[in-house]
Order: C-alpha cells, then sequence, then structure tokens
C-alpha cells in the first residue's frame, strides 16, 4: 500500500512540474506576441495593431474606433524610453471574456515626454493556436 501512495505521489509531483514548465512557455510565448504587438503600437502603426490582435479584440472596437483610441491616449506621450515587464499571470478566464487561455502581463513603461505608466497587456492563444492580444490597458503609474 506504501508503495502505491508513493508512486501515486511521484506521478502527481511529475505531472505538477510538467505543468508549471507548460505554463511557463505559455507565458513566454504570450510576451514575446506582446512584445511584437507593442511594436506596432509604439511605432504608431495602430491600424496594424489591430490587424494583428485577437478576433475576440477585433469583435469589440472598430480599427477606426481603435485608431481614434490610440491617437488621444498613446500619441500624447511621445516615444518609448523603457519598458520593464513587472508581472504576468497565466489564466483561463478572465472577467467579460470567453474561456480561454489567457496571460495577463503588466509592463512599467516610461515615455519620452517624462510621464511613466502602467501598460496591461492580455494575449490570448486564439483559435489559429497563435497568442495574440485580446485586451490593452494604460493607466498611470503611482
Amino acid at each position: 500500500m506504501n508503495r502505491i501512495l508513493s508512486i501515486a505521489m511521484s506521478a502527481l509531483l511529475l505531472c505538477s512540474a510538467a505543468f508549471a514548465q507548460d505554463e511557463t512557455a505559455k507565458r513566454e510565448a504570450a510576451d514575446q506576441a506582446a512584445r511584437s504587438w507593442l511594436a506596432l503600437v509604439d511605432r504608431g502603426d495602430y491600424g496594424q495593431s489591430w490587424q494583428e490582435a485577437a478576433a475576440f479584440f477585433k469583435s469589440k472596437i472598430s480599427e477606426t474606433d481603435w485608431k481614434n483610441a490610440l491617437q488621444q491616449v498613446r500619441a500624447p506621450l511621445g516615444a518609448v524610453g523603457n519598458r520593464t515587464l513587472t508581472g504576468s499571470m497565466y489564466e483561463t478566464e478572465v472577467p467579460n471574456a470567453p474561456r480561454g487561455e489567457y496571460v495577463i502581463i503588466q509592463y512599467k513603461t516610461g515615455f519620452a515626454s517624462g510621464g511613466t505608466v502602467i501598460e496591461t497587456i492580455t494575449p490570448m492563444l486564439d483559435k489559429d493556436g497563435k497568442w495574440r492580444v485580446s485586451g490593452y490597458f494604460v493607466k498611470p503609474a503611482q
């Protein structure tokens, strides 16, 4: 009986380790997708950032409204001076979104204008198996 319990515990630990490695890989892939997408936003290519976003994102905001929103929020900040990852979390459920695989990522970003913001960007695993941005929010850093 002890041997069976010992084998079961070992299997559970191995599964936990594999899940943790899988989650880490997903967080890294999502971060890479987020940084590529942010590069579009950083250079003012707002239309292309909408094109590269997740289908869910595009279903919630038109390309024209997206461009207008970024012109009002991002353009006044100027060029990005630095961007530092402050954290990320893998989730399968996020508010007001369909069940799926998401990584919520936060960066502290400084701009040439002297302003510093917290960017929260949420890539999701899209239907085509690629990580694509499904949400983007900017707020002043405290």
